[in-house]
């Protein structure tokens, strides 16, 4: 079916209870960069971030949020990074990290002082990297000079295509692109060009999900319909929610440690849900995945199709993900009393 005919339909589907829409997201405009002199050899070329792209809200969040996810995975190792550039070039701790995020152990020398034997650690992580990510078949934005050289794009785009390829239980920002600066040297003399480079999409495309559904559409050209969707999911969730005198009044945050949609499911299904199988309280990130987790094999038992959500998506409040979990569970059951 056409994508405009897929919105459609979900808009009136959704009218028919009160309901549907969605959210837009924001280019970053064109950037002038004048880059300082660099020392550079002869046709060498460097990669600088603009100072601009590098203060943005957005840019910040992943960078933090990356750190954050490095930090949490390799607490066990008392490895702490504090900056991407500096703590990574030389393939030491992305040693560390693929290790523990594939289980496995890389024949490399543990510590490496000279240039040759960091470059030689690098070109083993990321042989084996390129190994993982393989079934993707996506041209790689990383090389060992990249990283060994610093370049700070190139470190993101690994680490972003690590995050997705592992399922980090983290919520990076979507559409996040920067304005760069490329210096090359030729016959003695620095030339620059100015690039934009995306470093994320949406969570579906990053994840290699990239058939588009109404909510695509809806988020991108109607977000003035935003209101009458989460109106319409609210009425629906609280007709079968009040019944334990649960009310629900926001989408973005009631259904995110996983309660709310445990509960609901043993309410659709007609089941009493034993409290020793979920948290009821919980208060911790991993709690809360284990509860949305929980929900969604009881959506998977009651016939329901695999969410396109994940846990950790929905445990982040990003709205888009609830809305496509809740509306699911609308289209089966919303002409039950």
């Amino acid at each position: 079916m056409p994508e405009q005919g897929v919105q459609d339909l979900l808009v009136s589907d959704l009218q028919e209870e009160g309901k549907n829409a969605i959210n837009l997201p924001m280019c970053p405009a064109p950037v002038e960069v004048h880059p300082e002199d660099s020392l550079l050899e002869e046709n060498e070329e460097r990669t600088v971030i603009d100072p601009t792209s590098r203060d943005d809200p957005r840019f910040k969040e992943l960078v933090k949020a990356l750190i954050d996810w490095i930090n949490g995975v390799l607490v066990e190792e008392r490895i702490i990074v504090k900056q991407l550039e500096e703590d990574l070039y030389d393939g030491q701790v992305l040693q560390k990290l693929l290790e523990k995020l594939a289980d496995c152990k890389l024949n490399v020398a543990e510590v490496t002082q000279s240039e040759i034997g960091q470059k030689q650690k690098l070109q083993t992580v990321l042989e084996a990297v390129q190994e993982l990510l393989r079934p993707h078949s996506r041209p790689l934005q990383w090389t060992v000079d990249s990283i060994h050289g610093k370049n700070l794009v190139a470190i993101l785009h690994l680490l972003v295509a690590l995050a997705m390829h592992f399922r980090a239980p983290i919520h990076l920002p979507e559409h996040v692109s920067v304005q760069v600066v490329v210096v090359r040297k030729r016959e003695g003399l620095l030339h620059s060009s100015h690039v934009t480079e995306e470093l994320t999409t949406t969570t579906e495309m990053m994840m290699g999900r990239f058939e588009r559904d109404a909510f695509d559409t809806l988020f991108d050209h109607a977000p003035d319909k935003l209101s009458v969707v989460k109106k319409s999911l609210i009425t629906f969730v609280n007709k079968h929610l009040n019944k334990l005198n649960l009310e629900v009044t926001e989408l973005e945050t009631q259904f995110a440690d996983g309660v709310y949609l445990v509960l609901l499911m043993g309410l659709l299904e007609d089941y009493f849900v034993p409290l020793h199988n979920f948290y009821l309280t919980p208060d911790s990130f991993d709690q809360k995945v284990h509860n949305v987790s929980f929900a969604f094999e009881l959506m998977l038992d009651g016939g329901l199709k695999k969410p396109k959500a994940r846990p950790e998506d929905v445990v982040n409040l990003d709205l888009k993900s609830t809305l496509r979990v809740l509306y699911n569970l609308f289209t089966k059951y919303k002409h039950l009393e």
